[in-house]
């Protein structure tokens, strides 16, 4: 078992484009919503390789990254963490097509439920809003918020254009009243 320090490292390293002290990667869900793991075989000895491959990643081997990721799929290919982790180290190595392609296998798999679907569906939102696919990212984003995804919510604000009216209005009116305070 990771410590508090463990998976915040980890979740910086996987989930960079993150806020600082939103965790993805241990996001809180309901009980029922948790990942079906347990019921998938072999998953402990692919979990030993998914540590392996954090370990690589966090030394900057992305490639020996994705290798050690792509062994833990082969052992348990239907666990959906497996696809995710790997499309987090194909991200960082800028192939965005192979990091999709994983997404969307981590998403069918976990039936966009439990930790894995939603960070999946964070992720790809995150991948989607930086490609400027606005409308995909705020599906992504409604599907991990309706999973209690608290990072989720916050991009929904943001993607919200009434919110972002109504924060343009507010800055201009602040810097108004600073310029009127200054004169």
């Amino acid at each position: 078992m990771s410590s508090e320090h463990d998976r915040a490292v980890l979740n910086c390293i996987f989930n960079p484009l993150l806020p600082v002290g939103e965790l993805v990667y241990e996001e809180e869900l309901p009980n029922d919503m948790q990942d079906i793991e347990d019921r998938i075989t072999d998953v402990e000895e692919a979990k030993g390789l998914e540590l392996e491959g954090v370990k690589a990643a966090e030394s900057g081997d992305l490639d020996k990254a994705v290798g050690l990721f792509t062994s833990a799929i082969n052992i348990a290919p239907n666990w959906a963490s497996g696809y995710n982790n790997r499309a987090q180290a194909h991200r960082l190595k800028g192939n965005t097509p192979a990091a999709v392609a994983d997404l969307n296998e981590a998403i069918h798999l976990s039936g966009g439920q439990g930790r894995s679907g939603c960070q999946a569906l964070c992720q790809r939102g995150i991948m989607n809003r930086k490609e400027g696919l606005v409308d995909l990212a705020r599906k992504d984003f409604e599907a991990a918020a309706k999973l209690g995804s608290h990072f989720a919510k916050m991009q929904l604000v943001e993607l919200n254009p009434y919110a972002a009216l109504c924060s343009q209005m507010l800055h201009d009116v602040t810097g108004k009243l600073q310029q009127t305070g200054q004169k």
